[in-house]
């Protein structure tokens, strides 16, 4: 049995179907991880939903911000954007039974040491806590407030955690760590404009995982979400979004399960290109 991480696909599914061929995946006997956004501009969205769907509990797959974006448009709450390419899915005869699959995907999952969002996790928050504060949010999601929801989750404040936060200000700083979050203070106030590489921090900020003491340093924290700091392998970060929609390549990391974060380092890098 293998396990697989595996970064960004936003709707390349040829890309996705030759990278699972290159490994030799099996949902009757490997595990694939979905770091989130599934879809989303990329050519084929609705395919990518339908095969990860076909794997049943062999892949399992997390939210991003592009996934979130689908519902609320799926909803009526926000338009399509310039640049969006899901009305594949919008169009599809088994439309519902998509996004009702996708609203149904958590917000962090763990396996073992290895602790997976899409794109970060706020200093302040452990492992635990993550996983918990992740499944308040799927609640809603999976409720009939998930339309209120949707409409109330976009704003970038509060722009930081603290543990009095309730209602949708919690649920929207839950959100926004865990699906946009690249750059922090050391107090952990968030910052959503700059989208560059690890060395474009505005001033006062750094990359999440840079903060020193943060919580979740004693796992392997394994992202997605940040192409232009893809390919990012650390003792205890791993970023696997090596921009496949924009042309470069769809990544894994391939790992045999044990205890400690080693057995995350000893596993194996691959990539397949977009094209």
């Amino acid at each position: 049995m293998a396990l697989y991480l595996i970064g960004d696909i936003q709707g390349c599914d040829d890309a996705l179907g030759r990278l699972l061929q290159r490994i030799d995946y099996s949902p009757s006997r490997d595990t694939l991880y979905l770091l989130g956004d599934l879809v989303n501009r990329g050519p084929a969205n609705a395919a990518v939903l339908r095969r990860l769907m076909s794997y049943g509990d062999s892949a399992k797959s997390l939210l991003g911000n592009h996934d979130l974006h689908l519902l609320s448009v799926d909803l009526g709450i926000r338009p399509l954007k310039a640049g969006d390419t899901v009305q594949d899915i919008l169009d599809a005869p088994d439309r519902r039974a998509l996004l009702d699959w996708l609203s149904q995907q958590p917000l962090a999952l763990r396996h073992g040491q290895c602790l997976m969002v899409h794109a970060g996790v706020l200093p302040q928050w452990h492992a635990e806590q993550t996983l918990q504060l992740a499944s308040e949010v799927s609640a809603v999601l999976k409720s009939p407030q998930r339309g209120q929801f949707l409409t109330e989750m976009y704003g970038n404040l509060p722009d930081r955690w603290h543990d009095g936060l309730q209602g949708m200000d919690r649920l929207r700083v839950i959100v926004n760590a865990l699906t946009r979050l690249r750059f922090c203070t050391p107090q952990g106030q968030m910052e959503f404009q700059a989208k560059e590489g690890l060395d474009a921090a505005p001033e006062g900020y750094m990359p999440w995982f840079d903060v020193p003491n943060r919580q979740t340093a004693e796992v392997m924290v394994a992202f997605g979400h940040w192409s232009t700091a893809g390919g990012l392998w650390r003792s205890n970060v791993v970023c696997l979004d090596t921009g496949c929609v924009w042309g470069r390549s769809l990544s894994a990391l391939r790992w045999t399960p044990g205890t400690g974060v080693d057995a995350v380092q000893q596993g194996a890098w691959i990539e397949e290109p977009a094209a």
